[in-house]
Parts: C-alpha cells; structure tokens; sequence
C-alpha cells in the first residue's frame, strides 16, 4: 500500500512539472508565429537567448537614404526626404549640428529665411535653402514621430571658388639688379586652393640654376634677380570650383646703361648712302642721341636721320647719313644715359673706292639685202639682180653702249655678247667664199665670150 501511495504523489509531481514548463514555453513565445524575424538577445545575466523582433510593416519607412549635396556658395541647395507609409505620422527637418529644428510637418519653425519647405503626394519632402552660405555647411536629418524615432541623414557641403587676398600678395615691384626678390601670393578657398606662378608672356622663369615654366607655392623667391627676370608675373590659384583666378605683379628691374656695336667699322664711297647701328639695354628707360667726332650732337633733317626703336628695355639705334662726302668720314658715337649711369659706343665711318663704270662700243658690218635668210644669202628674180646686190655693197654700223655700273669682282668684268642680228664668224666667211666663186664664175664667162669671138673672127 505504501509503495502505490509512493508513486502516485511522484506521478502527480512530474505530471504538474511538465504544466508548468508547457506554460512557460506558451508565454515566453518559442513557437509563436507573428510578423517579424528571430534575433538572439543578450539577457541581463550576460546568456543568449532567442527573441523575437517584432517589426510591423504598417509602420512609416524611408525608402531610400538623403543623398549627399555640394553646392557652390551663392547657389541654391535641395534636400530631399522620401518616406513610405507614412499615415498619421509626422516628418521634421533637423540640423544635427546645432540641434535646431527647422520644420515639422507642414511648417518651418526656423527663422531662417533663406529655408523653406515642400513636398509631394505625402510621400517627398523637400527642405530648400536659398544662396547658400559656408555656415550651412554639415548634416541635417529627416526625422518621423514613431516610438522610437526613426531618420535619415544627408551632409550639405558647401564649395567656395579661390579667391585672392590683396592686402597679403605682392603688389608690382622696382628691384635693384643682383639683389633678391620675394613674390607673395596668399588665396582663401574651399577647398583650400593651390597656388601657382607663371610669366606672363609664357618664357620660362630662371628659377634655383634652372628654366622652369610653372613654380608651385604661394612665394617665388628668386636669387640675385637680373634684367631677363624682368617680366609680368601670374599668380594663379584653383581649387577645382570654378573659376580659377589670378593676379598680374610686374617686376621691373633697375640697371645702368649697356650698349653693343654690331659693326664698329663701315665703309663708304662718295656720294652713297649708308646707315650706322647700335643696340642699348638700360632700365629705367635710356636717353639715347648720336654725337660727331668734334662731340656735336646729330640732329635729324636733310643730312641725317635719327631712328630709335624701343623693345622693353631693348633699343635700336639708327643712323642713316646721306650722300656721304669728304667731311662724312670720321667717328660717330651712340650715346645712352639712365639715372644710374652712362654709356657709349664708337662706330668708324672709312671711305672706300667707288665701283667702276664699264662702257663698251661694238662695230660690225652687214650686207644690204632686199631679202635674206638667217645665214645673210642673197635671193633675186634674175643674175641683174643678184649681181647688182653684191655690186652696191653698203656697210651699216650699229652701236650698243653698256652703261651699266659694276663693281669689278675678282675675275674680271662680264663677257660681252654679240648685238641681236648681228652675224656670226661663220656667216661672214660663208659671204666670203660666196663672193670669190661669183667673181671665179664671171671671169670665165667673159674669157669664154673672148674665145668665141676670137674663133669667129678672119682666118
């Protein structure tokens, strides 16, 4: 009897165990099926355990994330909010930085008036900010009025385009020659602008022993600067927003007068035009005249003519003296003067002989023919004729003159040619021979006419 009464009480225990678990697992939910997916939770006791999150798909969601936006300064900014589902529920702007709400719902709150709102089908929000500032620049949320919270993020960056600040960049500059030069360019920007120098006129810069087109930095500092360092200088900087801007500086060199004599000797003959160079480096600019040998200054008129051609701190010189006599030949100087110095050139001006004037006359003899050929033979309608042609010889002289003047060169003047028609060495000995058989063929016609007569005559 004690053995049943035993394993009853022990059956009743294990029956109200297995209750008591099938009442835990039913409230703890390990097979209860709801929207949603099973997470594992850490539970205060640091063990894992499976839970359920439970996400309702009738609640708002955000469809896609608020795009980043870069603006440039000035320009107007959108940023765009869409939200699906949304119901009841409310969207605000946030800006994260400050903490300020800009608007809720329907309305902006800031007092911002450059800020104003929109939106499209209760779906688009959109949060405009007009010319916008670089203090506009950070992260502004969407928010919608669930428990909890939920957003999205989008930053607004604001792009500035270089520009220069003149009270911190060099201004144009007179330097002394040999002595060292500091260029200073300072620019403000966002981002930060890179700085650049360059000539103007696109040469190269003479730069630490070296030709270089571009030096980077916002000082270009050159050593012992000479006069080819004389130039308009760029300074540019950019930042890649447009436009990339740049200041013009313009260093001018100072030194004294140099002068070069492209030929310190010229000769001249009498009567002849001739023209004497100089060529002068100076800055500030040179004054710059011509003086005779007795130190008289050359004034420009019927005799002389004084020319002066500026290019940059270059000058050429000219001297043009016309129809140079006796008194012309001697010294001339090119005189250049600046306010730091003097200088001058002497050219000599030598007389030389005068190119000879050949004059050349040329005689010759031609028959007088009613008609000829190339080779000067006579043609006639009977002997009369040809025999009266030859009988009435007549000569005929031409005269070319060669007045044209040559400077004799080493081998003599040149060759002079045969007048047009005139007859050539091998005609004339054609007409010579044509003429002895003629005057053969007529006396012995006429010994021919004396024999007939002798035979026809007193036997």
């Amino acid at each position: 009897m004690l053995f049943v009464e035993v394993f009853v009480q022990q059956t009743q225990m294990l029956l109200l165990v297995t209750l008591l678990l099938i009442d835990l697992v039913s409230t703890r939910g390990y097979n209860h099926h709801s929207y949603g997916r099973h997470v594992r939770n850490i539970d205060s006791m640091g063990i894992s355990v499976l839970g359920e999150f439970n996400q309702d798909l009738a609640f708002p969601r955000f469809s896609e994330p608020i795009p980043n936006v870069t603006v440039t300064v000035g320009r107007d900014a959108l940023l765009a909010c869409v939200v699906d589902n949304l119901r009841g529920f409310k969207v605000a702007w946030v800006r994260v930085d400050t903490q300020t709400i800009l608007s809720i719902h329907h309305n902006v709150i800031t007092q911002n008036p450059r800020i104003s709102l929109s939106y499209n089908d209760h779906r688009s929000w959109y949060l405009h900010i007009k010319n916008v500032q670089e203090v506009d620049r950070g992260w502004y949320m969407c928010q919608v009025n669930t428990d909890p919270m939920r957003s999205r993020q989008g930053y607004l960056q604001v792009v500035v385009p270089p520009s220069i600040i003149d009270k911190e960049t060099s201004s144009d500059m007179v330097v002394l020659e040999s002595t060292n030069v500091s260029l200073t360019c300072k620019a403000t920007g966002y981002p930060e602008p890179y700085v650049m120098w360059r000539r103007e006129d696109g040469e190269d810069i003479r730069y630490n022993g070296e030709n270089v087109n571009v030096v980077d930095g916002e000082i270009l500092f050159i050593t012992k600067v000479s006069r080819l360092h004389m130039a308009v200088y760029l300074c540019i900087a950019s930042n890649g927003v447009p436009p990339s801007i740049s200041k013009r500086v313009q260093l001018k060199v100072q030194f004294p007068p140099m002068l070069s004599i492209p030929n310190q000797l010229e000769g001249a003959y009498i009567g002849q035009d001739v023209t004497l160079e100089c060529r002068t480096e100076a800055f500030p600019t040179s004054i710059n005249y011509w003086t005779t040998e007795r130190g008289d200054m050359i004034i420009s008129g019927d005799k002389y003519e004084a020319v002066s051609m500026d290019n940059g701190y270059k000058k050429y010189m000219m001297l043009k003296i016309r129809r140079v006599n006796k008194s012309d030949f001697g010294s001339y100087k090119c005189v250049a003067k600046n306010s730091l110095g003097e200088t001058d050139g002497v050219i000599k001006l030598e007389e030389i002989p005068a190119p000879t004037t050949i004059k050349t006359t040329t005689h010759f003899t031609s028959l007088d023919t009613k008609k000829g050929n190339s080779r000067g033979s006579t043609k006639g309608t009977s002997n009369d004729n040809r025999v009266n042609s030859v009988g009435k010889e007549d000569t005929s002289i031409a005269e070319y003159d060669y007045d044209s003047e040559y400077t004799l060169p080493s081998n003599g003047p040149p060759p002079i040619q045969e007048p047009p028609g005139a007859f050539s060495g091998a005609s004339r000995n054609f007409n010579s021979i044509a003429v002895a058989i003629f005057f053969l063929f007529f006396s012995l016609f006429f010994y021919f006419l004396e024999m007939v007569s002798s035979d026809e005559g007193p036997r």
